[in-house]
């Protein structure tokens, strides 16, 4: 995600085949369920302010013991919880089947469901419900901005439990809380004609009933969906990579914002593919608006939102996020450099902004106890104005300073590496050590304590 203000400071079985050089990273065991499959279809009203349809995860239990039971998380409800009688949360579930559901945790961001009986390793399951999304009166991922209505997080996902547990962390209202692993989503968005309707995946779409499209978005080998719903204009281009890329943006986004930030997703979508590993979805999503200013942008798999700033966007920093986060998982709220340090990172390659001095130029640390490998329970904690400073600054500038020690042509082809071993995966702050200190002959351990990164 970038901050406002910020400058633009089954898989996918194509992804091997686009790129011999690119190979699925192994499975960890112990993460699980894995191999989510999500069949949803939302019927939406004349506004796009509400959804209700029904909704079925399948999966597969990659753990050794007995799974008995699953957890899904609402993240839409990380920002009003369990609302009040007059004003319930936005994502309601109800009528599951497959399992027995218990009562909302965590602020109504989680819901187990013990299953029947218990699913062994190797074994497939699903649970179904009926769901019910309110878009909330806010300018947010999950949220309304005038007559266009964004749906980010709004889908119940499932959670991942390893040798750590359960993860049932909070939104703690910045950053991202996320963990999940990635699947296939199959969503059928029924909606009026006189909505737009972007959204994660490649659409087809046909006339429903009279008024109405149906849009089938079909999405493999991602770890979230998310789509909006408006009176957008749009426009496609083609890289030359030969990525397709969709462009939607409301009547007060500029024509000169709308085609900077064409011009620089085509560039860092085809930069990046070469540099890491090439993107694996055939298509990406620009979602604009230059009212967002009190959010900012978002990335999802397959489509980011962007606020059009005077001075640009930050659609780089989101398509880098599209590998760091998307194709190279990690547990967002345990390891956020892990995915917004790099992002920031690969930004500032894009542009070639000028690193070397970077370290210096940023002074001490914000406090003794800052580090890079912190996790949100540190920001939220009392240490909130950490986090910018921090994850994004002090993270981009550590990664190059390392390329400074590795080199250059021995950094790209370490991040490169280390992307293809956890394509489509989870990777952890140890991978990443790992495969750095792989690529010299040299001890990076007073690197890493210099840089805080345990």
């Amino acid at each position: 995600m970038a901050r406002p203000h910020d400058r633009p400071a089954a898989r996918p079985p194509t992804a091997a085949a686009q790129d011999p050089a690119v190979a699925a990273a192994p499975e960890r065991a112990a993460a699980t369920p894995d191999r989510p499959s999500y069949d949803v279809s939302p019927r939406g009203d004349a506004e796009g302010s509400h959804w209700t349809g029904r909704q079925t995860v399948s999966f597969r239990n990659a753990a050794r013991t007995p799974l008995r039971s699953v957890d899904v998380r609402l993240w839409g409800n990380g920002t009003d919880g369990c609302g009040a009688p007059d004003s319930p949360s936005p994502v309601r579930v109800s009528g599951v089947t497959g399992g027995t559901a218990r009562a909302l945790t965590v602020g109504c961001t989680a819901l187990r469901i013990d299953l029947p009986t218990p699913l062994p390793y190797g074994g497939r399951a699903s649970v179904s419900f009926d769901l019910a999304i309110t878009v909330p009166d806010r300018v947010h991922r999950f949220g309304r901005d005038g007559a266009h209505r964004y749906l980010g997080n709004a889908l119940p996902l499932l959670s991942v439990r390893d040798a750590e547990g359960a993860h049932l962390d909070p939104d703690v209202g910045f950053g991202e809380s996320f963990h999940t692993l990635a699947g296939d989503f199959r969503v059928v968005l029924d909606h009026p004609d006189a909505l737009v309707v972007p959204a994660t995946g490649i659409t087809t779409r046909h006339a429903g009933a009279p008024g109405r499209t149906v849009s089938t978005s079909v999405a493999r080998g991602v770890r979230d969906f998310a789509w909006a719903a408006g009176p957008f204009r749009s426009r496609t281009a083609t890289t030359p990579a030969g990525i397709r890329l969709n462009a939607y943006w409301t009547a007060s986004t500029s024509p000169e914002a709308v085609a900077v930030a064409l011009k620089d997703a085509a560039g860092s979508v085809d930069e990046f593919g070469k540099r890491f590993g090439r993107y694996p979805y055939d298509e990406l999503d620009l979602v604009m608006s230059d009212t967002l200013d009190d959010f900012g942008s978002m990335e999802f798999p397959g489509l980011v939102l962007l606020w059009t700033e005077p001075e640009g966007s930050a659609v780089v920093h989101e398509v880098a996020h599209q590998w760091f986060y998307g194709i190279v998982g990690n547990d967002q709220f345990a390891s956020p450099w892990l995915d917004e340090s790099f992002a920031q990172y690969a930004n500032q390659l894009y542009y070639g902004e000028p690193t070397a001095t970077c370290w210096e130029d940023q002074g001490a640390w914000p406090s003794a106890t800052a580090a890079l490998t912190h996790s949100l329970a540190y920001y939220a904690d009392g240490h909130r104005s950490e986090y910018v400073r921090v994850v994004y600054m002090h993270g981009a500038c550590a990664l190059h300073d390392l390329e400074r020690a590795l080199g250059g042509q021995a950094m790209t082809a370490m991040l490169r590496g280390y992307v293809r071993d956890h394509w489509l995966g989870v990777a952890t702050t140890a991978d990443f050590t790992r495969a750095a200190q792989a690529a010299t002959a040299e001890d990076l351990g007073p690197f890493w304590t210099e840089h805080r990164i345990f």
